[in-house]
């Protein structure tokens, strides 16, 4: 004899007050939807509906759109992009201060300027020059 198993669909019920906490959650930025999703065993779209009906922030006219991993991930590239850029212009600022200075010694204690000057005429190229 064979017996005919049949699965009992059982329909979870959430009271009103959980349904507020898990979207105060989600406002507060503690968790993604998809996080709430797994910690609550809830389908994802159930947690969007609650907080069309439940947040004072959406409204239902409005789209919740979460920052992805993806997106973080390229914020923090970006940022670290930033970091390099500032820091390389650091170094050159150090360079530019040093050469600087290098001209200033060398104009007071050799009396070489070193420093372009803009009035002098222009060389007439590889001639001779006056002495």
């Amino acid at each position: 004899m064979k017996v005919n198993l049949v699965r009992i669909r059982k329909r979870r019920l959430f009271s009103v007050d959980l349904k507020r906490e898990i979207v105060k959650d989600f406002e507060k930025g503690i968790f993604s939807v998809k996080q709430l999703s797994n910690l609550h065993q809830v389908h994802f779209q159930t947690i969007y509906n609650w907080i069309y009906k439940y947040s004072s922030l959406n409204d239902k006219s409005i789209r919740v759109v979460e920052k992805k991993d993806s997106s973080m991930q390229k914020l923090k590239e970006l940022e670290q992009k930033v970091k390099e850029l500032e820091r390389a212009v650091g170094q050159k600022q150090l360079i530019i201060d040093y050469m600087e200075k290098m001209m200033e010694l060398a104009k007071r204690d050799l009396g070489i300027d070193i420093k372009k000057n803009y009035s002098t005429p222009q060389s007439s190229g590889s001639g001779k020059t006056k002495q």
